[in-house]
């Protein structure tokens, strides 16, 4: 039984998939853990599996035939190592799996950390870690359940002092700056390091969810079959973040607001549901004027952004 497998999903980020190899091998070396490495590639145009293959040998590399996104990416490699049997035997599986963003660099020490911290802490069935943009600066890594308040603050004008705080999902970055774990709703999907039991009992990403809010949807029945999640701050890795889904950003923010209108469909009761659906819409009318007015976009770009956010008001009236 190995102790960690790492699953990476790759669309389109050649370069950067292999610089997230590289810092990854780097820190798995002095990890003293027996891992194993897989990248699902999303059917790239950019020679991303040749060059995978020629630079890390190693990697146990699933090609896809089509974009099947992250989800749906990462559950494919769960089910070649073994998880989708049932019962599989627990000596067939790694003791945990780290879901790891191609446009991530690991820090020396990141993913040892991150590995200790989870079976140290009777309760975890989830831990993420300390993330900062490419420059170093801060970036929240870890986010409390979206609540009508956050998305007034996504959508909508509201008091900036309130910005960082919970009303937005924040939490304070003097626990970021500290040295012990800290629960949290959800960790983002760049780097989430489980317990191979909570995937037993939770199946693995939701495959509805294409792209966003899956790794908030799946946060969520983990935490509904009694699992906490945290944050690890001494664990760092750097997350450059929107390196996919900036390519295409009309069809990124209709993604984007289908998942979340599919989340609160799934996780909200009816009413709240309701209100948020009408914050929605109220947002995107907000954002189609400004797109309008908008002189920096070119007039391929505003229409499709104005299309998409009249299409997420149309999605809005529709439950799934």
């Amino acid at each position: 039984m190995i102790d960690l497998a790492v699953v990476i999903v790759n669309w389109n980020t050649r370069a950067l998939t292999l610089d997230c190899l590289s810092t990854l091998f780097a820190d798995l070396q002095t990890s003293a853990l027996s891992t194993q490495v897989w990248v699902v590639d999303n059917a790239s145009h950019d020679d991303s599996v040749p060059a995978i293959r020629a630079a890390f040998p190693q990697v146990q590399l699933i090609a896809s035939e089509r974009n099947l996104g992250f989800g749906a990416g990462n559950n494919a490699a769960l089910r070649a190592m073994g998880f989708a049997n049932a019962p599989s035997p627990a000596e067939a599986l790694p003791q945990a799996v780290y879901f790891l963003n191609s446009d991530t660099r690991t820090h020396p020490g990141a993913t040892r950390t991150l590995f200790e911290a989870l079976f140290h802490l009777p309760d975890a069935g989830v831990v993420g870690a300390r993330l900062t943009y490419g420059d170093g600066s801060f970036q929240h890594s870890a986010f409390a359940f979206p609540g009508l308040a956050q998305l007034w603050f996504d959508l909508l004008p509201a008091p900036a002092r309130l910005a960082e705080t919970r009303l937005n999902g924040r939490y304070p970055r003097a626990q970021y700056a500290g040295e012990a774990p800290f629960p949290v709703g959800h960790t983002l999907g760049a780097t989430m390091l489980m317990r191979r039991e909570v995937i037993q009992q939770t199946s693995g990403f939701d495959e509805r969810f294409h792209l966003y809010a899956e790794e908030v949807d799946w946060s969520w029945r983990i935490q509904q079959a009694g699992w906490q999640i945290y944050c690890v701050p001494r664990a760092h890795v750097t997350h450059l973040g929107g390196q996919s889904t900036g390519q295409v950003r009309p069809q990124s923010t209709l993604n984007l607001w289908e998942s979340r209108l599919r989340l609160f469909d799934k996780h909200y009761p009816n009413w709240k549901n309701r209100l948020a659906r009408q914050i929605i819409r109220l947002g995107m009318r907000r954002k189609s004027r400004a797109a309008e007015q908008d002189a920096t976009l070119d007039s391929e770009t505003r229409a499709a952004l104005i299309a998409a956010y009249h299409q997420i008001i149309a999605r809005s009236y529709v439950h799934a």
